[in-house]
């Protein structure tokens, strides 16, 4: 494909060199399929729709696709989705059954699919591309509010079922150069996850953990990265996360970032009346 600047195509390896180095973003996606709920449930995530509608404009240029690691994707080998035109999982229950007929119709991008698989296994990494995997609701609930036209291509990246802190920033790691050829890297999850957990109940240590993943951010890259191997001795942090699957996204895009400093777009102290979520960007 080529683009025309001026009287002379510009061909993809071109517009590649000329693109801006992307930031990476960790995104708290809420509570299911909300941006598709005209209701007090939906409406209670406003201020998330606000910041997540916010992403584009703040970007340096249109993103020409997106690399997702959502909390809802798991295998015990990384998989990378190669659909050219994802179909839909409706990873929930419970809700209304208008939610399960939700259709988020952004391309997939099978070129990008076998980039990241490249990157993947050039750092060591066993991964196989899935040709059937469809967007899960960590990847399309956000991308609905951020793109909805569904204009942008996306891929998603699954997480490593060993739930390892370390491994997942090197895969980030892996994956910092797409930053530089028009790929946006989102990780997917919530900063706060306990299911069993809600209500008054979650205030305190949501807001524990949420402060302490506040200070490890902004710290210096070295010791961001040690915190965040070592986030299991941070205040609250098992009753924050039972189990890290949505939290590890956050360590992917870290990767990603490299040394570049993180800020905070997001903070509420009170989602659904009970928890202090956040999401960033770095760089």
């Amino acid at each position: 494909m080529s683009q025309y600047h001026g009287e002379r195509p510009i061909q993809e390896s071109e517009r590649l060199a000329m693109s801006s180095t992307l930031p990476t973003y960790f995104l708290s996606h809420g509570g299911g399929p909300w941006p598709f709920m005209h209701d007090e449930y939906g409406a209670a995530h406003a201020r998330l729709a606000a910041a997540l509608a916010a992403i584009p404009a703040a970007l340096p240029e249109v993103p020409r696709a997106m690399l997702v690691v959502s909390g809802h994707w798991e295998e015990s080998e990384l998989a990378v989705m190669a659909h050219p035109a994802p179909p839909m999982l409706y990873d929930y229950y419970g809700f209304p059954r208008h939610t399960y007929e939700i259709v988020y119709p952004a391309p997939g991008d099978p070129t990008l699919a076998r980039r990241v698989q490249e990157l993947l296994r050039r750092a060591g990494f066993e991964a196989r591309l899935d040709a059937e995997r469809g967007y899960d609701h960590g990847a399309f609930v956000p991308l609905a509010v951020m793109y909805p036209r569904a204009e942008v291509p996306v891929v998603q990246l699954s997480l490593h079922s060993s739930l390892d802190a370390e491994l997942h920033l090197r895969i980030g790691a892996a994956l910092a150069p797409l930053r530089a050829e028009g790929v946006l890297i989102a990780g997917s999850g919530m900063t706060y996850h306990n299911l069993r957990l809600m209500g008054p109940e979650a205030r305190v240590p949501s807001r524990l953990f949420d402060a302490w993943l506040a200070e490890t951010l902004a710290s210096a890259p070295e010791e961001r990265r040690r915190r965040l191997i070592e986030w299991e001795e941070a205040p609250a942090a098992r009753i924050a996360h039972p189990r890290e699957e949505h939290l590890l996204p956050l360590h992917v895009v870290v990767g990603a970032a490299g040394e570049d400093t993180a800020s905070r777009i997001y903070y509420e102290e009170n989602l659904l009346g009970t928890m202090a979520v956040s999401s960033y960007r770095f760089g």
